[in-house]
């Protein structure tokens, strides 16, 4: 990053770039380097979310975001970054991550051929000091003790003291923090993500910004699979997002324990053009981690869809159309 600037010298055209208009001007840098995300052409933008993630870029606001997987929350954080030109970093909370981790230890290193101990920053720490925008990811599966290490960022200006060495950092002006995750903060009542917990509503307090991303509409779900998968033909297309309409409603419905997110529709269409077959790559995409009792209702949609078999046996449930 020595060679990209150290702040935004530029402004983006958000109504070309994200059909968007907004009251105020949206920073960006000109220049991207290594850490800026690889921008995908095919990404199709919400506008509700992605007006909260430039509130967080141009006003230094915590943005929140949270829904179902596999809607592309982290992915909308990462595309808004990319046309930006922002250096964006993606941290997974899981298990692993320690405080040590974020903030720094002490590590033996060899110095003039003799080892020495020194303080190592941690990546949170290396990121502070950076024009850089962190997202952590499965924010809600963090553990306690990293946590309360991320909430004195939370406020706007926050600082962070490493009391081992008597060092008070201050945020550069261009840090960034985001953080999505599958539940609002309340815990998970559905069963489906495991390891989720209830977050301090103090700290929830401290998000500035709270936004829902839910699955997009069908015709930009169609969007997406037409403009990464080309050789689909239009009607499979119209017809797999039909299909994972009804698996949702089904689910929503207590019928089905299993989501097909944006990111199976997208897996489902990889497999179709490597192996020239619909059925079978859906089974390999979605129905093969279906529970046994629901993959006969699974076959009934996917037949109501391709007018195909796909498992035998049918369910018939009432209310799905």
């Amino acid at each position: 990053m020595n060679d990209a600037p150290s702040s935004p010298d530029s402004f983006c055209d958000t109504e070309h770039t994200f059909q968007l208009h907004l009251p105020w001007p949206v920073p960006a840098f000109s220049d991207a380097d290594e850490h800026v995300p690889e921008l995908d052409p095919a990404f199709r933008f919400m506008p509700d979310v992605t007006k909260a993630i430039l509130m967080g870029f141009t006003h230094n606001r915590r943005v929140y975001l949270h829904g179902p997987h596999g809607s592309g929350k982290s992915s909308h954080i990462e595309q808004v970054a990319a046309r930006l030109n922002w250096p964006c970093i993606r941290i997974n909370l899981d298990g692993h991550i320690t405080r040590a981790d974020l903030i720094g230890r002490d590590m033996v290193v060899i110095r003039d051929g003799k080892q020495v101990t020194e303080f190592v920053p941690g990546i949170l720490v290396w990121a502070l000091e950076r024009p850089v925008a962190i997202v952590f990811d499965e924010y809600d599966a963090g553990r306690p003790d990293v946590m309360f290490v991320i909430q004195r960022l939370l406020e706007s200006h926050g600082r962070l003291t490493l009391l081992d060495q008597n060092r008070v950092i201050t945020p550069h002006p261009a840090f960034r923090l985001f953080a999505t995750a599958n539940t609002a903060g309340q815990g998970d009542a559905t069963g489906l993500y495991a390891g989720t917990q209830a977050l301090n509503q103090a700290q929830m307090d401290r998000w500035h910004v709270v936004s829902e991303l839910g699955y997009m509409p069908p015709e930009q779900e169609q969007e997406i699979l037409k403009a990464r998968l080309p050789d689909l033909e239009t009607t499979t297309v119209e017809r797999m997002v039909t299909f994972a309409g009804l698996t949702r409603q089904a689910f929503q419905q207590g019928d089905l324990s299993s989501l097909l997110s944006l990111r199976t529709l997208v897996s489902w269409g990889e497999n179709i053009t490597l192996i020239d077959d619909t059925e079978e790559a859906l089974r390999l995409a979605f129905v093969n981690r279906c529970d046994d009792t629901e993959r006969p209702l699974v076959g009934e949609l996917y037949q109501r869809c391709f007018d195909a078999e796909l498992l035998q046996g049918t369910a018939h449930v009432s209310g799905i159309y």
